[in-house]
């Protein structure tokens, strides 16, 4: 397995710090609005990550946090008039629903900023007694940079030119730094703000810090995998290397990756300027496992621009692939024979090359755009060799092999998520089974009045040379 190592700028061999295990911290959502789909894309990739990681034997340790004490939270909890932890477990929760309808896995960890301060002022502590922070005179702290000879290692970024450029680590408080590139670790208290006791002053932390002590506190001082979206290269993951390579000595985290932008229109998804999409808008129009879909349409450190377009190509693929499962269920129930013939078992060994063709993409890089092309061929491949006289063990191996990589792409291919039940699938089974005997039998009567019946329960027949598919209207 390789992987495109933000640190190096080059494809490295995966190698883990301890083997057979791998740990991952994802960088969570600041909660104080729903999720946009440019928030999305992260969290469904990096599931995918660890989901290939599972497949290949892998025990993951997977941390992502939640963002719950911020500027943006405590603006909107002032404009609700309400305390911020009201906003913050609000979003929280409805993350967390999204996240549920994009089938991306509960984190092993999802810890919250303000449950770990405590950790945060032991850090930052830390930091100043070995001289890499510093206390200004109203309580603010800051982070000395130039005491970090690697500073801007991750992002490649030149101390001096980001001295005389324009740089968003700057911040308000200027005039009491040591040093214009110096970022906050601590801030003192606001009017109307949340804030906890500290040596310092009674304030709150700085971003930066967060995710240094949880990181430290939940996988330990050294991690495999550290990931997130590009725009968090730098100054947050750049500082999260400062922080914590200072106070453990150690090299932070072994390999860096970053999901590049979801654009509309070809510009940068984005809450502040207006251009951006909710989960939910998306949901109202498409299912959540054809929005994952389209997100994994592209390789991860592509730009992806979101369109109608591209989602109904998304959606039209993904009915493919259940279409495709839903046949070989019905072929597994129907089927006449057991056991696989040799001509069958040819084809099944034939199939291999879909499962090779879909590890080596994942293996380079996690090209989630590759895989999917696999699974697309597994399918062609599956539609073309199976029929109503294809045994139950060939069906089911197919099956098997279908589902086994779907489930890396946390792909859900039930026919219909939304409706039924199973006796009522079993009802609409059997009737579709009636109407086949009676076509059979030459009794067209009784085969028209069995369609006319399930029509009129919107039960949609497709008669095609695999076999009778049906779905809801």
């Amino acid at each position: 397995m390789k992987i495109l190592n933000t640190l190096s700028k080059q494809k490295e061999e995966f190698q883990p710090l301890v083997p057979g295990k791998v740990s991952m911290y994802v960088c969570g959502p600041t909660v104080y609005n729903l999720i946009h789909i440019g928030n999305a894309r992260p969290m469904v990739f990096f599931d995918v990550v660890r989901r290939y990681f599972l497949y290949r034997g892998y025990e993951v340790n997977y941390v992502s946090n939640f963002t719950d004490v911020d500027d943006k939270i405590i603006k909107r909890a002032l404009e609700e008039g309400v305390d911020s932890s009201v906003i913050s477990r609000r979003y929280i929760e409805e993350c967390k629903k999204d996240m549920v309808s994009l089938n991306v896995m509960e984190a092993t960890t999802h810890p919250l900023a303000t449950e770990e301060i405590d950790g945060m002022i032991e850090m930052i502590a830390t930091l100043i007694d070995r001289g890499f922070a510093y206390r200004a005179g109203d309580g603010t702290v800051y982070y000395r940079t130039r005491k970090f000879p690697y500073y801007g290692k991750l992002s490649h970024k030149n101390l001096d030119d980001l001295r005389s450029g324009n740089r968003s680590i700057l911040v308000t408080g200027e005039e009491q730094k040591e040093d214009p590139l110096d970022f906050v670790l601590w801030k003192p208290k606001k009017e109307g703000e949340p804030a906890w006791p500290s040596p310092w002053c009674e304030g709150r932390p700085g971003w930066h810090i967060e995710c240094s002590v949880m990181s430290r506190k939940y996988l330990g001082e050294q991690i495999d995998i550290h990931g997130g979206g590009e725009d968090l290269i730098f100054p947050h993951h750049e500082n999260e290397i400062a922080q914590s390579e200072a106070v453990s000595g150690k090299e932070f985290a072994k390999y860096w990756m970053h999901n590049a932008f979801l654009n509309i229109d070809n510009h940068k998804m984005s809450k502040s300027d207006g251009n951006f999409f909710t989960v939910r808008d998306i949901l109202a129009k498409y299912e959540g496992r054809v929005l994952r879909l389209f997100l994994l349409s592209a390789h991860y450190r592509s730009p992806l621009n979101f369109s109608d377009e591209l989602m109904r190509a998304a959606k039209s693929s993904l009915e493919r692939i259940i279409n495709c499962a839903g046949n070989l269920d019905h072929l597994s129930k129907h089927a006449q024979t057991a056991e696989m013939t040799g001509e069958e078992q040819a084809l099944l060994d034939e199939s291999d090359r879909f499962g090779t063709a879909f590890e080596q993409a994942m293996d380079d890089d996690f090209n989630t755009a590759d895989a999917l092309a696999a699974v697309y061929e597994l399918v062609r491949f599956i539609n073309s060799r199976t029929t109503e006289e294809s045994s139950a063990a060939f069906v089911q191996a197919l099956q098997e092999r279908l589902y086994r990589l779907t489930d890396v792409l946390g792909l859900d291919l039930s026919i219909d998520k939304a409706s039924g039940n199973a006796e009522e699938d079993a009802r609409i089974e059997a009737m579709i089974a009636e109407r086949q005997a009676a076509r059979k039998a030459k009794d067209f009567a009784r085969a028209d009045a069995v369609r006319d019946e399930l029509a009129a329960m919107g039960i949609i027949l497709e008669d095609t040379r695999e076999g009778v598919k049906w779905k809801r209207a």
